[in-house]
């Protein structure tokens, strides 16, 4: 079954140009229809077939959806509303985004599938690091897979300018372990969110990743 209509990108589309309060109280109702009730369904069904493989994984949609609102107390910019809408799907949902799961953010461009350790604190970075520094050819094969490539390109985030100094050496052949996060990023075009099979191919996806995401938790989870 689809789970959404072309209304769910269109409203995006003008929201994108109609950002107000009082445009979006005017299509309130819309939103509900074609935007927040079908993504919870389609967010309850990935949740389902992520929980066949992780058990762990036992949120509701309420616990992964991502507001509508902005949080624009400490922003220049003053627009209301998210013109995107997504869910973060894992063991802990969006109330602790450093667990790795997977990511889904839904606008006009389509649908962008995040995963890995994104937002973790100095601590977890040193866990990281030490899990890539015991075994660098083991990471480098997996972010290096023909797969996860095609569909993530290379791992993603904010390069540190110091490294401690027992891992200067490790970091002169594989800099990927200088970085603060580890994230990685793809995107399924926009014509394929009103297709039936668009559950299978976010799977494809978590499928894909999943060996990335299991070497960050192993390493997130170590003492």
């Amino acid at each position: 079954m689809s789970y959404f209509t072309k209304d769910f990108t269109a409203f995006f589309k003008e929201l994108k140009q109609h950002n107000t309060k009082d445009w979006f109280d005017e299509n309130r109702k819309r939103y509900e229809q074609s935007v927040k009730k079908p993504l919870y369904r389609f967010i309850d069904e990935m949740i389902g077939r992520i929980n066949a493989e992780e058990p762990e994984v036992t949120l509701q949609a309420k616990d992964a959806v991502t507001r509508i609102n902005r949080d624009i107390r400490f922003s220049p910019d003053k627009t209301p509303y998210n013109t995107h809408i997504g869910a973060v799907i894992s063991s802990a949902g969006r109330k602790d985004k450093s667990v790795p799961g997977i990511f889904l953010r839904l606008d006009t461009e389509g649908v962008h599938v995040f995963g890995g350790a994104h937002g973790i604190d100095a601590k977890q970075v040193a866990k990281v690091r030490a899990a890539i520094a015991a075994d660098p050819e083991k990471f480098m094969d997996l972010i290096q897979d023909k797969a996860f490539v095609d569909r993530f390109g290379t791992i993603k985030g904010e390069v540190s300018k110091r490294i401690p100094k027992e891992l200067a050496e490790v970091s002169a052949k594989y800099p990927v372990i200088m970085q603060k996060s580890f994230y990685y990023v793809g995107k399924i075009a926009s014509g394929k969110i009103t297709h039936d099979d668009l559950p299978e191919l976010v799977m494809e996806y978590w499928y894909t990743a999943k060996p990335v995401k299991d070497f960050l938790t192993e390493a997130l989870n170590q003492n």
